[in-house]
């Protein structure tokens, strides 16, 4: 795709899951890729080794979403690094699901930290390059569960409905300035989180979802490569559910 070719892209939580999919898509199209990692160095070596036959650049760094500071110095050396900056990708996310009578104020403060907080971390120090370049994407990855609500997930759904809000105001404040700011709402994708669910937990899963299978990673990366495609030009501030109609209202 000639759109993404040569641009530069920042994916935060990278080395798996949805994320990795995302990087291997942006390579695949000629985009040079950083991303960070939490703790999986292997994870995150394994996939720069992947992309090194591709033939474009690709970053990976050890950084917490959490850590504004350290956000800004690895915004700016992705930049150097790599001569500036088209897109960002927010991915990185994490899971602690509890009833609220058994959620403590630890579980519900690091999902929103790194989920809402980490979110804004690096669209803060990323945002003032693309509105000087009159130019910018931003896609975040978002769930279903911050579109309906899910049982058990009141920290979860909480940050991922504080980023689809987020993404509409975003949205409508950078539009004049040529940035778009559109997310996508995953419902079951086939990742590491879903791993331990039992049989008959995936049977009750299956069951919910309309057409009758969980979602790849690969899609999700589809998704985000038409929203950042030419043809995806007049579309910003929406959130698109890829859930095999499990929202569907």
């Amino acid at each position: 795709m000639e759109a993404l070719k040569n641009k530069v892209a920042i994916v935060t939580g990278g080395s798996g899951g949805i994320g990795r999919a995302i990087v291997k898509m942006l390579a695949g199209q000629g985009c040079q890729v950083a991303f960070n990692y939490a703790h999986n160095e292997e994870a995150a070596q394994s996939l720069i080794d992947e992309i090194t036959p591709i033939k474009v650049k690709c970053l990976a760094h050890r950084i917490d979403v959490t850590d504004f500071d350290a956000v800004k110095k690895w915004v700016e050396k992705v930049k150097e690094g790599l001569g500036g900056l088209d897109i960002l990708i927010n991915n990185a996310g994490i899971i602690i699901d509890k009833a609220l009578m058994m959620m403590t104020q630890e579980d519900w403060q690091k999902v929103i930290d790194v989920n809402l907080n980490g979110m804004f971390n690096v669209s803060r120090n990323c945002i003032v390059t693309f509105l000087k370049q009159k130019k910018g994407q931003i896609v975040n990855i978002s769930s279903i569960s911050g579109v309906t609500g899910l049982a058990r997930q009141t920290n979860y759904s909480a940050s991922k409905g504080g980023m689809n809000a987020f993404t509409k105001s975003l949205a409508k404040e950078v539009a004049a300035y040529g940035v778009k700011v559109n997310a996508i709402a995953p419902g079951f994708i086939e990742t590491d989180i879903l791993s331990g669910l039992s049989e008959s937990q995936r049977e009750q899963v299956l069951k919910s979802i309309p057409l009758g299978r969980i979602g790849r990673a690969e899609e999700v990366a589809e998704c985000v490569k038409f929203l950042l495609s030419d043809d995806a030009a007049y579309i910003t501030g929406q959130i698109l559910q890829i859930d095999g109609g499990l929202a569907i209202t």
